[in-house]
């Protein structure tokens, strides 16, 4: 298989086998018009099998929420064919609409139109609360 190299965009690497989907929809990749390469089950020595997701054209996101949603994925940018950054997103201090508050007695039950907002309360643990009524999220 040859999946030709990008000039302008973004390397998605190391991503969890089988979560290159979960991030191709999160990211809204299917209603971009651009070349978007989906790699699933490629072979990794340091995890066995991974997945990744070529994107040709500069995205415009907070790549960061990419860190709760797979902590051990490396982004890559590209330019002019070359890569000129490489980092691993962290954990967002606040994630809005991205999961939700299991709790019947939280507002976001009962209003609808109201965010689910969660805070980052522990790193290491990666833990997030509802600011509204203080729930933890299930991960």
């Amino acid at each position: 298989m040859k999946i030709d190299s990008i000039s302008n965009g973004v390397v998605i690497d190391h991503i969890r086998a089988g979560k290159g989907m979960e991030l191709y929809h999160f990211l809204n990749l299917d209603n971009m018009d651009c070349s978007i390469a989906l790699i699933k089950n490629a072979p990794s020595q340091k995890m066995g099998k991974k997945d990744i997701i070529k994107i040709d054209t500069e995205l415009d996101l907070d790549l960061d929420i990419l860190g709760y949603i797979d902590p051990n994925v490396t982004i890559n940018v590209i330019k002019n064919g070359e890569r000129v950054e490489k980092f691993h997103p962290q954990l967002p201090q606040r994630l809005t609409n991205i999961i939700q508050c299991k709790n019947p007695r939280c507002i976001t039950s009962v209003e609808q139109e109201i965010p689910h907002i969660f805070k980052l309360t522990d790193r290491e643990k990666g833990e997030y609360r509802c600011i509204y009524c203080e729930s933890k999220a299930k991960n």
